[in-house]
């Protein structure tokens, strides 16, 4: 991903709990400059009261939107007409749609469709539709911290929030090695993840309780790991292939 991305951060007030906005915003830093940060949602009610000190400590602008009629979600309709003025004033290259709704999918489409890297971030429950929508797919279960000092309840919570690597996640990585190795089976593990987050958006090393995709890698028995200089800078450069 190109970290120089000039994103618009927009956030489901309505879908998204507050406790994940500074974990969320610190990863989406990672992948280019917000340079929009709007949320979404009726400011009047009670329950987004908690709101307030999170948007005043993290600069982000909230849009009120009151529930014009029941049982339609005026919320959505305002973030999306939103995204699409953004989209043609050229000021972004990039969104961050922050929801766990499956009524952002076709927005998402829509604005790959224009040239735009989409990240998607949401909670476990998201729909399917809105994942694969979405250039790459973050839970937000794997960016919170739990406060210091609750050392008991932050090992549990990590191991509710860690997937188990299942044949299906090991079938997939070895398809996706074969797919670039080279003459000899063996694969840049660099480009292994970028073709694994094409193939599935939401594919992540955290999911699974790894930091990153290099011990992830390490720690199956199929996957030979090797090393070769960088022959553009220091250090070695990361190659895996299939045991045989």
């Amino acid at each position: 991903m190109d970290k120089d991305l000039s994103l618009a951060v927009l956030i489901d007030g309505d879908n998204i709990p507050s406790k994940y906005v500074k974990e969320m915003l610190e990863e989406i830093a990672k992948y280019g400059n917000p340079s929009i940060k709007r949320i979404y949602g009726d400011w009047t009610k009670p329950s987004l009261v908690k709101w307030k000190d999170v948007l005043l400590k993290n600069a982000i602008t909230p849009v009120q939107q009151y529930g014009y009629t029941t049982g339609k979600n005026a919320t959505d309709s305002a973030m999306i007409i939103d995204a699409m003025d953004i989209l043609y004033t050229g000021k972004v290259n990039g969104f961050a749609l922050v929801s766990s709704d499956s009524d952002f999918t076709r927005l998402a489409i829509r604005l790959r469709e224009a040239g735009m890297t989409v990240f998607g971030i949401g909670e476990r429950k998201t729909p399917d539709p809105f994942i694969v929508s979405c250039d790459k797919f973050i839970y937000l279960e794997i960016l919170h911290k739990a406060p210091v000092g609750d050392a008991n309840d932050t090992e549990k919570n990590n191991k509710s929030k860690i997937d188990k690597i299942t044949p299906k996640v090991i079938d997939l990585i070895l398809t996706t090695i074969a797919d670039v190795e080279d003459e000899e089976g063996w694969a840049f593990l660099g480009e292994v993840g970028t073709l694994l987050q094409k193939k599935q958006p939401n594919f992540d090393a955290r999911n699974y309780g790894f930091r990153k995709l290099t011990p992830l890698v390490k720690s199956l028995n199929q996957i030979e790991i090797g090393s070769r200089k960088n022959p553009k800078g220091n250090g070695n450069l990361i190659y895996v292939r299939t045991k045989s």
